[in-house]
């Protein structure tokens, strides 16, 4: 029997290579919008962080989402990755 492969994904704060399930994923929909996608399949230009609080308070001092998605990112992004944690 096969075994299933994990989808990897690169933390774009750590820049570790982790299992997409250990990841969050952060999207700018077409819209512009900013939201935090928990399926993994929202339409748009994503980034993802690792499910750690170290790595959130990093990315939002360091702005690396605002980079990478090109939009500003604002905080209540960042508080409902907190939570989620």
């Amino acid at each position: 029997m096969k075994t299933k492969k994990i989808p990897m994904r690169i933390c774009v704060q750590s820049k570790l290579k982790c299992p997409k399930f250990d990841l969050f994923r952060i999207v700018r929909t077409p819209e512009e919008e900013i939201i935090v996608d928990l399926k993994g399949k929202a339409n748009g230009r994503g980034a993802y962080l690792q499910k750690d609080l170290a790595v959130i308070e990093k990315a939002q001092q360091s702005k690396i989402l605002e980079k990478h998605l090109a939009v500003p990112v604002p905080d209540k992004i960042y508080e409902e990755l907190k939570t989620l944690l």
